[in-house]
């Protein structure tokens, strides 16, 4: 058995390698749970199941949605912008420098 470790924390804020999204990671599995939307996501023959794969608050433009992305489709956000997500202030408090801190709460 292979054991990952996932490669971004729940508070960071990732960005995709190749489409205009960036989200806040609120949860991660570390590989493949969501059965249902397998044939949607997988347009890409060399997207791997035993990954890490993440819950993202994101935004895309002027939508705000939760997406769920495979690890090899992420990259560190390092803009230093806030995400623009409604659910923000539901999962986490925000400091001063823009910072992420997982309060722990689930959505009601």
């Amino acid at each position: 058995m292979v054991r990952m470790e996932a490669k971004f924390t729940i508070g960071q804020v990732t960005r995709h390698r190749v489409y205009d999204l960036r989200g806040v990671v609120f949860d991660v599995d570390l590989s493949f749970s969501e059965e249902e939307g397998w044939r949607a996501i997988t347009m890409d023959a060399r997207l791997d199941k035993e990954q890490p794969f993440y819950y993202l608050l994101a935004e895309s433009g002027d939508s705000s949605y939760i997406a769920y992305v495979p690890e090899q489709n992420l990259l560190p956000d390092a803009s230093g912008e806030p995400v623009k997500h409604p659910d923000i202030g539901e999962l986490f408090d925000v400091d001063d420098d823009g910072s992420y801190h997982y309060r722990g709460r689930l959505f009601q």
